[in-house]
């Protein structure tokens, strides 16, 4: 068995290699460095987000002992939405995207971290430890959020809206450098911290009982882990845009992969899956589809699909 994980790995890490090779290459006509110049900042930008969201996707699905959640279902989307949705409406969509500053981005990431982190903090607190309560809660919050959103975009200029709409999905075209290095300090130091963290993860994914009888005080390390989910997925959305099936499928097939529930394969694992997704999405973007699609909607319609078909497939299981 360790022999196939072994060889599942490393076929993984190859294809992924392979694949990022070939989108850096492939018809570049004679000018390979123009070509690098662009494609490289995207791939980065990938390899990014795929650290970012397959990280905090297996922890929170660990957390809340639930492979059909990810960190979304508290309302980072929505929350992201309705920040910009404000910006552009009170600012302006012209002004927005003429000053795409550094102070804007980490205002993106700390609203969505402070948003979160209080959420997490007040209501665990007064609802002993109850985390579904949370869930809910950050549920009802989306809600509000997009509903929010909703009613400022209709009163919305119809300029202004058609240039805000540029911004609330996730876009891999024009990211900005200084912005890149950022995210990069961020998600990294972020993913080390979970990657040290992860035996008191194999630990906390027996169950809060069995962790809290084991030495781990569940509430305090709970806390910690929202506030580097947060982080990280903050960071990803506030760099790219909202992407909400790609923690779902990586995450959910690197289950299927490795047969393991040892978080450092597991985080090694999804982030490889994550960055042969968004690397060959973006090809089949680019090479096939001609950019008449978006990256965005590939990944979301590929997630949906296989979000419904693991719901049968787990109906089918249990009956």
């Amino acid at each position: 068995m360790k022999k196939q994980f072994l060889f599942r790995l490393s076929f993984l890490a190859v294809f992924a290699v392979l694949l990022c090779f070939l989108y850096l290459t492939y018809q570049t006509h004679g000018n390979l460095n123009f070509a690098l110049q662009i494609r490289g900042r995207k791939l980065i930008a990938f390899i990014l987000v795929s650290i970012a969201v397959s990280f905090a996707t297996v922890t929170f699905q660990t957390m809340t002992q639930n492979h059909f959640l990810t960190p979304n279902i508290l309302g980072y989307d929505s929350l992201y939405v309705v920040i910009q949705t404000l910006l552009f409406f009170f600012i302006g969509g012209v002004t927005m995207l003429s000053q795409e500053t550094l102070s804007m981005f980490f205002a993106n990431i700390l609203l969505m971290t402070l948003v979160s982190l209080l959420l997490s903090k007040f209501l665990l607190k007064r609802s002993q430890n109850n985390l579904f309560l949370l869930l809910m809660i950050g549920m009802i919050l989306g809600t509000l959020f997009s509903s929010l959103s909703t009613f400022l975009q209709v009163l919305m200029d119809p300029n202004e809206y058609d240039l805000l709409q540029g911004r609330l999905f996730a876009s891999f075209g024009n990211i900005n450098g200084n912005h890149l290095i950022w995210a990069t300090v961020i998600i990294v130091l972020g993913a080390a911290l979970l990657m040290k963290l992860s035996p008191y993860l194999d630990v906390l994914h027996l169950g809060n009982d069995q962790a809290t009888n084991l030495g781990i005080q569940v509430s305090r390390f709970q806390t910690l882990l929202f506030a580097l989910i947060s982080l990280l997925t903050g960071t990803a959305t506030a760099l790219v845009g909202p992407i909400t099936f790609l923690g779902f499928i990586a995450a959910n097939i690197s289950y299927q992969l490795t047969k393991t529930y040892l978080h450092r394969w597991l985080f090694l694992t999804s982030t490889l899956i994550g960055i042969i997704l968004l690397v060959g999405g973006q090809f089949l973007v680019e090479q096939v589809f001609a950019l008449n699609a978006t990256l965005s909607v590939v990944i979301e319609f590929v997630g949906g699909i296989y979000f419904v078909g693991k719901i049968v497939h787990e109906r089918k299981k249990t009956a």
